[in-house]
């Protein structure tokens, strides 16, 4: 029994070596959630912006690191995203920075991703 256990133990060891060895220097992730999913897709396609997103986004304390920041760490709201829009779904987006909750209407497509509205909400 012990000497099952030594070779069970011995060969799990190995294992784990391996997979260190294998995956120790990439950015491997799981994006198995909704939410994880649909925000990678949106940051692998050609991001733009609609002309009052633009607007918005040139006279707002928000820069292309807060927008990037969502993108990363931001709640989709599913419930008032249009999911099942052809050819183009539309997507919530919710996050924060440091003095504002920020929501992006972005509307994706096969290889856009279209920022249409930012939203404001002060944080008091």
């Amino acid at each position: 029994m012990k000497h099952r256990f030594a070779l069970y133990g011995f060969g799990f060891a190995i294992g784990i070596l391996l997979v260190i060895f294998f995956l120790g220097g990439k950015k491997a992730a799981c994006n198995w959630m909704p939410n994880d999913r649909m925000l990678k897709i949106i940051r692998s396609k050609d991001l733009q912006y609609s002309s009052s997103a633009f607007d918005i986004y040139n006279t707002s304390k928000v820069d292309s690191t807060d927008i990037s920041q969502i993108l990363i760490n931001g709640e989709i709201n599913f419930s008032k995203s249009n999911v099942k829009n052809n050819p183009c779904r539309r997507y919530l987006i919710n996050g924060a920075n440091q003095q504002k909750d920020i929501s992006l209407q972005i509307q994706l497509c096969d290889s856009i991703a279209t920022v249409q509205e930012i939203l404001f909400k002060e944080i008091n």
